[in-house]
């Protein structure tokens, strides 16, 4: 019998999209709708994330606009912004509220980077603690005889080189946004 390494397969795939969702928040010089997708206000008692309140749009490289569709929250929305980690003065016309983002200087630039090192250890721990429980599951099927001692040493290969491969993954998204970084 042949141990399932998709089901541990799926849970690192899933790791990778948070990280990627991670990677996509932090603010590198241009505008990203991403970065405000962790920021919610409060709408009829709920919290809500912003894009659900109104439109954000880019009218540039560097500057976002949301306009709400409920003018009411211009106040809410501009105060969530300031009191966030995006480090953004929202400006508010009344109508829209203006997101300009500034150009990196270096000291930010080693901040990001760190900030982007410290999700891909991140994501590399939790890959790992899958194949911990991976590892784990294939362990009480030997236990419980319903794998061979070959099989469970196959299995724990094909384990090894499932997870050396997402790592590698995490590794090259990293990369990827750090050179993004670099480039602004």
């Amino acid at each position: 019998m042949k141990v399932d390494m998709k089901p541990y397969s799926a849970r690192m795939d899933k790791t990778l999209d948070a990280l990627s969702a991670q990677f996509a928040a932090v603010r590198a010089g241009r505008a990203n709708a991403a970065v405000l997708d962790r920021i919610s206000v409060e709408y009829y008692g709920v919290d809500t994330p912003i894009n659900q309140v109104g439109t954000i749009s880019s009218p540039d490289p560097r500057t976002l606009v949301i306009e709400p569709w409920d003018k009411s929250l211009l106040k809410s929305i501009q105060k969530a912004i300031q009191v966030s980690d995006l480090g953004i003065n929202p400006q508010n016309d009344g109508h829209i509220i203006r997101l300009t983002f500034p150009q990196l200087t270096e000291e930010r630039r080693k901040e990001l980077t760190k900030q982007i090192k410290k999700y891909a250890e991140d994501g590399k721990v939790a890959v790992r603690n899958i194949r911990r429980d991976a590892m784990d599951s294939i362990k009480a099927m030997k236990k419980k005889s319903e794998i061979t001692e070959d099989e469970q040493k196959t299995a724990e290969k094909d384990l090894q080189k499932v997870t050396d491969d997402y790592i590698k993954k995490v590794d090259d998204l990293a990369a990827k946004k750090e050179k993004e970084l670099m480039e602004l």
